[in-house]
């Protein structure tokens, strides 16, 4: 699949944003999809997954609470709500996708497990 972000800009300390991903290609199966971010000099960080069949998600410890990640089936497109952000929550964000059967072990966050990524779309904090 393909994957495209959207939605990043800047914000204020303790504002909102709402990234999105649209996905093209293969959208007939089922999916993990997460969101990471990475700040230069960083390594790429897992935020958020939601396996797209089932809706199970989850967060790393960094976004609980403040992020929420959702999956719209009609139009296949993958978001990511940042509530409260914080000047640490700057970087680029990406978001990322690999197949996956109802037989699979449940979905990771570990970002080599995933196939497809997007270009990314910037979130600046001040």
């Amino acid at each position: 699949v393909q994957l495209v972000e959207s939605g990043g800009d800047s914000a204020e300390a303790g504002g909102s944003r709402r990234l999105s991903c649209v996905v093209s290609g293969n959208t007939n199966t089922g999916y993990c999809m997460a969101w990471f971010r990475q700040a230069p000099g960083n390594n790429r960080a897992g935020l958020a997954l939601i396996n797209i069949v089932t809706g199970r998600t989850f967060y790393t410890d960094s976004v609980r609470g403040r992020f929420t990640i959702s999956h719209d089936n009609a139009k296949n497109t993958l978001y990511l709500q940042m509530n409260n952000l914080k000047p640490d929550d700057a970087s680029m964000y990406y978001c990322a996708a690999y197949r996956h059967e109802s037989w699979d072990p449940p979905c990771t966050i570990l970002a080599a497990r995933y196939t497809s990524w997007g270009q990314g779309t910037q979130v600046t904090v001040s």
